[in-house]
């Protein structure tokens, strides 16, 4: 009889295991299971926009300060984008991407705490990626946003100033705006504003920024009186072939997939910033100017702000004419503007990415349509689309302006923006970080 029981229990032991056996491996089977091939593109395209930053922008920004201030602005570039992601990992990435939200940022738990190599995230269709690899992929756009701001404040802020201005920035800035514009349920985002590499999260958020810090700062010692010319355009010229062949990963890896989205985003990268460069130099000659080095890096920069966010939202007629569209407003006011208002944008990072970002995000509403090839069903109609797309402008300059002056103050206050005249004649290599990038 004992020996019944215990068979019996036994027994229902066995199959209690089975079935709980049986159960996991359904789960199991149901569980979403990261693409390879998706996955492996991803982290293709999150290394391409760290070499956007990496030597990219660091080269490019660099060889356009004077020799003397060379290794500050390339320090400065690296260390605020270390500092982002490190940040990003602590409470970025569940500001902006979050579970629990609103319109304006969202909420989880930091240090990524509850993910492991098991998490996923959603793509555009019923695929999913790594959440690792996703998280990686946007810490590199923050990473590359905070930089994009030190064209405006090259040779003359406090490296000091700087570590402590970029994670104060990036948490009331960037990171709502991040959740606004790519978060489900963000302000812009359930708007219906077309974005799909960053437009207004990155190049209009950090053009803003830089011009804010700009007037702030004051202009650079002799500016405009003496004469500042970019002490190596030829490492001007290799960091723009850098950040050329970097955004690939930036528009096509916002595809999220390795799919004719990725394809569509890629052509357009191609050809807004072929346009873009050339017409860059078309207006040097019309105005009277040999095309030059710096107007076709100028015009490179320009055409792939302005792709950015209709990179997977154009047809590639449609990218073309932004490109040209973009360079010629982004000569205009870095040529004419600058000049006439006064402001030292010392590498014109309002000038070619914030207005670049405005042109390009405006115009998406326009090259979106399906009559100039755009990927576009015409089920919105071009004066609501123009409008969702500049209140989204709207919002993104009046957010960015002030939270910079926020963050601004609040470094001022502490320990101060700007370095000493002294330390400026010397050349911040010397006065900041004790080297010198030539002997």
């Amino acid at each position: 009889m004992i020996r019944s029981l215990f068979c019996s229990a036994g027994a229902l032991a066995f199959t209690g295991l089975v079935s709980t056996a049986a159960i996991a491996q359904e789960a199991a089977e149901a569980a979403p299971v990261p693409n390879p091939g998706n996955n492996a593109w991803m982290m293709t395209a999150t290394v391409l926009v760290l070499l956007m930053i990496l030597p990219g922008l660091a080269l490019f920004y660099g060889g356009l300060t004077r020799s003397k201030n060379m290794l500050s602005t390339m320090t400065q570039i690296g260390a605020t984008a270390a500092l982002a992601m490190l940040v990003w990992v602590m409470w970025g990435y569940s500001t902006a991407f979050g579970p629990e939200g609103n319109a304006f940022f969202s909420w989880g738990v930091p240090f990524l705490a509850g993910i492991d190599a098991s998490s996923t995230a959603a793509t555009f269709t019923d695929e999913v990626i790594s959440e690792y690899v996703f998280i990686s992929f946007q810490m590199t756009f923050a990473a590359i946003t905070a930089a994009l701001i030190l064209g405006a404040t090259a040779e003359r802020m406090k490296f000091s100033a700087v570590m402590a201005f970029v994670p104060i920035w990036l948490t009331i800035v960037y990171f709502p705006i991040a959740h606004m514009v790519w978060a489900g349920g963000g302000l812009l985002f359930e708007d219906g504003a077309l974005d799909f590499a960053g437009g207004t999260v990155v190049h209009i958020n950090a053009g803003v920024s830089g011009l804010v810090l700009a007037y702030l700062l004051g202009k650079r010692r002799g500016y405009p009186a003496e004469p500042m010319p970019p002490h190596s355009l030829t490492l001007t010229m290799v960091g723009t072939g850098l950040l050329w062949v970097g955004w690939f990963g930036f528009n096509a890896g916002s595809a999220l997939e390795a799919d004719a989205s990725a394809g569509l985003a890629m052509i357009n990268t191609f050809v807004a910033t072929a346009a873009a460069a050339l017409t860059w130099m078309v207006i040097e000659r019309a105005a009277g100017h040999k095309g030059s080095a710096l107007g076709f890096c100028s015009g490179v920069i320009a055409g792939l702000v302005a792709v950015t966010p209709a990179a997977g939202n154009s047809g590639p007629f449609g990218a073309i004419l932004l490109g040209i569209l973009s360079s010629a407003v982004c000569y205009y006011f870095v040529a004419k503007v600058k000049t006439k208002l006064g402001y030292d944008d010392s590498l014109d990072a309002f000038g070619i990415h914030g207005i670049g970002g405005i042109v390009g995000a405006i115009g998406t509403g326009i090259v979106y349509q399906p009559f100039l090839g755009g990927p576009g069903d015409g089920s919105t109609a071009l004066g609501a689309q123009l409008w969702t797309q500049t209140f989204g402008v709207l919002v993104t300059i009046a957010w960015a302006g002030i939270g910079t002056l926020v963050a601004a103050y609040i470094v001022k206050l502490i320990i101060g923006l700007r370095v000493d005249e002294e330390s400026e004649v010397d050349g911040l290599d010397i006065s900041e970080h004790g080297e010198r990038a030539y002997n």
